[in-house]
C-alpha cells in the first residue's frame, strides 16, 4: 500500500495512507490520550481526549478517527490542545464522583491518570448531575454508571468482539447511558459474563464483583498462566497478593485467545482458596471417609482395580478423562487403560 509522510511534532514519518493521525502519531513515538479508543475495536471519537492541532485545519480533530493526509502537520502537545484537553476533563468531572480514594479502580483508571497528567483536580462546571444508578443484580459485574463517561468500549467490545450485542447506548442528550435491552438485567440480553468489558472500561463504572476488597491495583503481582477449564487452553494472568490470588487479567498476546476469556475463566477462580478444597486423599474406613497417605490412597485404586479385572474381566472397567488435564496427562491415562488395564473403554468430557 502506498505510504504518505506526515510531520508529528515537527518529526517526519511514513505511514500507509489509510491510516489515522494516532497511528501515525504513535509510530513517531508521541504519546497521544485516549480514553475511547482501543486497537481491536472500530475508531468512535467520542472521548475527545485524543484531539490534536492540524496545521490549517479550523477545528481540533480526534486523532483515532481522523485519517492522514501527504505533508499534514500536526501537534500533539501544543497549548490550544492542551487547554481543550483540561476542559474536556473538566466537563467529565462535572458528572463524575471523586471518591478515587475508595474506588476499586484507583491506580488503573485512564481518567485518574489524565487528571493528573494535565493538573486538573475539579471541575469549574456546576449544574445538574445524571442521576445514573449502581447496578448489583449479578454474581460477576459490578456497574457503577455514576463513573461511567459513555465511551462506549463496552457496547462495541460486546457487538464487535464477541458479538452479543448485550449492551447499548439508551436515551439521548444529557440522559443518556449505557443499558441492556429494554433495561433488563445484562443475563435478560443475552450476556455471557466473558467479562472483556470490564477489561476494556477506562473508569470505575465496571468491576469484578469477585476479589473486591482484597487488593489495589499497585500491589497485584501478575503471573501467566494457562486457564484449566477446558481443552482450549487459554492464556490469563492471575493477579496475587501475599500468595493468594485476588483476580485475573487477560493476555491480548495470547496467540489462542487473545484476551477472551469465558465467563469460567474469568470468575470462576475462588475455588482455589475454598475451605472445601481437598488437600489429602480420603478412603473410605468403617463407612467413613477418612484421611491417608498417597501410597495408602494409590495402593488401594491399584488393589481395587486387580480385583475387578480378576473377577470381571479387563473391559468391566472403563476411564473417563478430563479437558481439564494436559495433553500429555491425557495420552497417560489412555495408555493406562490400554497397556495396564488392558481396555479400550476410555472417554473424554469434551468428545461431544
Amino acid at each position: 500500500m502506498k505510504e504518505v509522510q506526515v510531520y508529528i511534532d515537527d518529526i517526519p514519518v511514513m505511514v500507509p495512507r489509510d491510516s489515522t493521525v494516532l497511528e501515525a502519531a504513535r509510530r513517531a513515538g508521541a504519546d497521544i490520550p485516549t480514553l475511547c479508543e482501543h486497537a481491536n475495536l472500530s475508531g468512535f471519537g467520542a472521548c475527545r481526549m485524543c484531539v490534536v492541532e492540524v496545521e490549517g485545519a479550523k477545528n481540533l480533530p480526534a486523532a483515532c478517527v481522523q485519517p492522514v493526509a501527504d505533508g499534514m502537520k500536526v501537534h500533539t502537545e501544543s497549548q490550544k490542545v492542551v487547554r481543550a484537553r483540561q476542559d474536556i476533563l473538566r466537563l467529565m468531572l462535572a458528572n463524575h464522583p471523586l471518591d478515587c480514594m475508595t474506588c476499586e479502580s484507583a491506580g488503573n483508571c485512564k481518567l485518574q491518570d489524565y487528571c493528573y497528567r494535565y493538573g486538573v483536580a475539579d471541575t469549574p462546571y456546576q449544574g445538574e448531575v445524571s442521576q445514573r444508578e449502581v447496578l448489583d443484580c449479578n454474581p460477576f459485574i459490578l456497574r457503577d454508571y455514576t463513573k461511567c463517561i459513555l465511551c462506549g468500549k463496552c457496547v462495541r467490545a460486546c457487538a464487535e468482539i464477541q458479538g452479543n450485542f448485550a449492551v447499548d447506548f439508551s436515551q439521548r442528550g444529557f440522559a443518556s447511558e449505557i443499558a441492556a435491552p429494554y433495561g433488563e438485567e445484562l443475563e435478560g440480553g443475552g450476556c455471557t459474563f466473558c467479562g472483556h468489558c470490564l477489561d476494556l472500561c477506562p473508569t470505575g463504572a465496571l468491576q469484578a464483583k469477585i476479589g473486591q476488597g482484597e487488593a489495589r491495583t499497585w500491589e497485584r503481582q501478575r503471573i501467566k498462566t494457562t486457564c484449566a477449564y477446558c481443552g482450549v487452553g487459554c492464556n490469563l494472568y492471575l493477579e496475587v497478593k501475599d500468595d493468594k490470588v485476588v483476580g485475573v487479567a487477560p493476555d491480548f498476546d495470547a496467540p489462542v485467545n487473545k484476551g477472551h476469556l469465558c465467563v469460567k475463566g474469568r470468575f470462576g477462580w475462588d475455588y482455589i482458596h475454598s475451605e472445601n478444597r481437598l488437600t489429602t486423599p480420603l478412603l473410605r474406613r468403617e463407612g467413613e471417609l477418612k484421611p491417608a497417605t498417597w501410597d495408602e490412597a494409590l495402593d488401594a485404586v491399584a488393589d481395587n482395580l486387580t480385583e475387578i479385572k480378576k473377577e470381571h474381566g479387563s473391559d468391566s472397567i472403563g476411564l473417563l478423562s478430563s479437558a481439564r488435564c494436559t495433553n500429555e496427562e491425557n495420552y497417560l491415562a489412555q495408555k493406562f487403560a490400554r497397556a495396564v488395564v488392558g481396555t479400550n473403554n476410555i472417554d473424554h468430557c469434551a468428545r461431544l
